[in-house]
């Protein structure tokens, strides 16, 4: 699968079996906690390897809680893009009045700014189980790939498939990410 995104293309890596991914052949160990920097590596080619399954299962689990609290979720998905409009709203205002022409524009009412703030604070502790069920749809694919990727272990088709791909791993999603992070390993 190939996408065109400003003039680079970006490429998603195979999507690896199930028997590879989870079962049968698939190894899975405690990291060693003491050396960080080959749990990091480990972590790292396993994202990078197991991209297309860790995508695939995100969107599965975000899609089984929403199926589960459609409701719960739609809503909570509308209190989080609210407030973070209005805090984006006001910071945007407040930074382009600390910028200067302060005195040409008006000072905003302070005891509109409290009501807007009381209203927010109200509308997210009244939503705020619905807030907790977007937050987890969102946070639990993360830490789901975070201990797949710490726990499993490489074999040689995984070593050798992230030799091979080298320069490919860049132009994909992960990879691209990780890089941007600071996090891409200079060998395989």
């Amino acid at each position: 699968m190939t996408s065109t995104q400003a003039g680079s293309s970006l490429q998603l890596a195979p999507l690896r079996s199930v028997n590879d991914f989870l079962l049968e052949s698939a190894r899975f160990q405690l990291p060693n906690f003491q050396d960080f920097e080959k749990w990091g590596n480990r972590v790292v080619k396993n994202l990078l390897y197991y991209q297309t399954n860790y995508m695939l299962m995100s969107g599965a689990v975000f899609l089984l809680i929403g199926l589960i609290h459609p409701y719960k979720v739609i809503l909570g998905m509308m209190v989080i893009m609210a407030l973070l409009y209005v805090f984006v709203k006001f910071f945007a205002a407040e930074a382009r009045r600390t910028m200067g022409a302060a005195s040409s524009q008006q000072q905003p009412n302070k005891w509109a700014v409290l009501g807007g703030v009381l209203g927010c604070c109200y509308l997210l502790l009244f939503m705020f189980d619905a807030v907790l069920i977007v937050m987890l749809a969102v946070l639990l694919p993360f830490s789901l790939t975070f201990v797949h990727a710490s726990l499993r272990l490489r074999n040689i088709k995984n070593k050798i498939t992230n030799t091979i791909e080298v320069v490919g791993v860049k132009q994909s999603p992960m990879g691209q990410f990780l890089e941007a992070m600071g996090l891409m390993p200079d060998a395989f």
